[in-house]
């Protein structure tokens, strides 16, 4: 599953550099699946929808730092942790309830936005 970022989160930003897939973003910041990953241009994703991985998303909090889902892998295939988890200070990186995932398919995540 993804991780999310809680609304506990006192914006410190220690969780953004440690994000190997640059999945973690400043509150109000827009994010792109381009952001820290080899993907550009038109894409299709890993469940056959097609997007532009240079074009601007909206953010997903315009008040905390947050996680982009489709681009958290838990750091499988990086790190044994989710680094995010493991740096916060006030423990507000958990498991996303909403975004469940098998360790296959966050793997196969990290495939795709890496080219291995």
């Amino acid at each position: 599953m993804a991780i999310i970022i809680t609304d506990e989160c006192i914006n410190c930003g220690a969780c953004e550099p440690e994000c190997p897939n640059n999945a973690i973003y400043e509150a109000a910041v827009d994010w792109r699946y381009a952001d820290g990953t080899e993907l550009h241009g038109d894409i299709v994703n890993i469940d056959g929808a097609s997007f532009n991985a240079d074009e601007a998303q909206e953010p997903i909090s315009d008040e905390v730092y947050y996680i982009v889902p489709d681009k958290c892998t838990e750091c499988k295939g990086f790190h044994e942790e989710p680094q995010c988890a493991a740096v916060c200070p006030v423990d507000c990186c958990v498991p996303d309830d909403d975004h469940v995932e098998s360790e296959e398919r966050l793997l196969s995540k990290k495939a795709f936005m890496h080219k291995e």
